[in-house]
């Protein structure tokens, strides 16, 4: 038995809640993977997990192994890493999750210039509005806007996102051009991006100067993925308030219009995450100092 190879398997397994996924995540057949464990299990003498055919339990000397074990592994990691940082570039996977019209509008431009530093890395882009397990799919990190989760995730800030409100020419045609937010309530369509962890609508905010509000009015249509939330606005199904990078293609186009630039939403807040005890890998490293060099000018590109 592969005793290192063995521990890594079981800690996955625990990580990932399931033999399929954790087995998936090491690109590792899953007879390897549930053998690796049942030597490990003989090796130690103990029963580490339970199986039934619907989930994976861990057993208490399953817990006490998975957090000694765990720290063993993070410790070669930070050997190995120091060693190998020496004369050497990144390489190797990276995993990162990041939302729809983020990924489209922002990382995805940049990434030729990331590429062209770091050859030797290679990536699998999740890109999705929905929140990432990222312990459980073995993600090295997620980008989200917003306030940064109370977990245990590291933050580190990308700067923000300026924000707008606009609406199809169509659309103005039909119901008029909005003077004041209030009359927003009155006669207007609104179209409400819907959080995919909750599932609510983000409220309609402005600001003038110091004063930020939030406008209490019925959505017309509820939407939970970025691209789309744009698409229905173009389509003339009512206003949206979205990042200026989203719809900076449509406004030059002229298929969308803002309004209300008195009043234009306070800006957003983006961040990229990573698990807190988690090691961090020398090309996770040098990927998250790349996102906070290049991504705040992007984020905040007015044009």
């Amino acid at each position: 038995m592969d005793q290192l190879q063995a521990m890594r398997a079981f800690s996955r397994v625990v990580e990932a809640g399931s033999f399929t996924r954790a087995a998936d995540s090491l690109s590792m057949p899953n007879a390897t993977l549930s053998k690796l464990v049942r030597e490990l299990e003989t090796h130690l003498g103990v029963r580490l997990l339970q199986r039934t055919t619907r989930r994976v339990t861990v057993t208490p000397d399953g817990q006490a192994y998975y957090a000694s074990a765990i720290r063993l592994l993070r410790d070669l990691e930070d050997i190995d890493g120091r060693f190998n940082a020496q004369g050497r570039k990144p390489r190797g996977h990276l995993r990162v999750d990041i939302g729809g019209s983020t990924a489209r509008d922002v990382l995805i431009p940049l990434l030729p210039d990331f590429m062209a530093r770091y050859p030797d890395i290679r990536f699998d882009l999740g890109v999705s509005d929905r929140p990432a397990d990222l312990i459980g799919d073995n993600i090295d990190c997620v980008i989200r806007g917003g306030a940064p989760p109370s977990s245990t995730l590291v933050a580190r800030s990308l700067g923000q996102a300026e924000m707008l409100t606009c609406a199809s020419p169509a659309y103005l045609k039909r119901f008029g051009v909005p003077a004041y937010p209030e009359e927003l309530a009155n006669g207007h369509r609104l179209i409400a991006y819907l959080t995919a962890q909750h599932g609510r609508a983000m409220p309609f905010r402005f600001q003038r100067d110091a004063q930020v509000f939030e406008l209490k009015a019925e959505r017309y249509v509820g939407i939970n993925e970025s691209n789309a939330h744009t698409a229905a606005c173009v389509a003339g199904l009512g206003l949206i308030q979205t990042f200026r990078y989203a719809a900076a293609e449509s406004l030059a186009q002229g298929t969308l219009v803002e309004v209300l630039q008195r009043w234009r939403p306070p800006p957003f807040p983006f961040h990229v995450l990573y698990p807190q005890h988690r090691h961090v890998s020398q090309r996770l490293r040098v990927f998250i100092d790349w996102l906070v060099e290049c991504m705040p000018p992007r984020l905040a590109a007015s044009g």
